[in-house]
């Protein structure tokens, strides 16, 4: 499945965990870091495979399909329109494996690091 990037027409913002200091005491606490805002695709999830495969996960609710990037990894998640999606994985493309990733998501707050 080739990816369009006429399909790629959400932007997102993609974050990580980090420590990040807190704008009232100046502490440094846990919290998100922004990676990237890139353009996406969303879509409803076709990866329950994948999520059937790992007992004891989230719920796959849909995922982002992204150009391919080589610095994500699971621990990440998407804000996309001030929602927050809990990445459960990082999957490439089947052909080279460098073209696009799937990041099937589970819908909620993720505010630890």
């Amino acid at each position: 499945m080739p990816l369009y990037p006429g399909k790629l027409r959400h932007r997102v913002t993609i974050e990580k965990p980090d420590t990040v200091q807190d704008p009232t005491t100046g502490e440094m606490v846990p919290g998100w870091a922004t990676v990237a805002t890139v353009w996406a695709q969303k879509r409803a999830s076709s990866a329950r495979e994948f999520k059937q495969s790992q007992a004891g996960q989230s719920e796959i609710s849909g995922e982002f399909v992204i150009r391919y990037r080589s610095d994500l990894d699971a621990t990440i998640r998407i804000v996309h329109m001030g929602k927050i999606y809990n990445i459960e994985g990082v999957l490439e493309d089947n052909e080279s494996g460098q073209e696009w990733l799937t990041l099937p998501y589970s819908e909620g707050v993720n505010d630890g690091g």
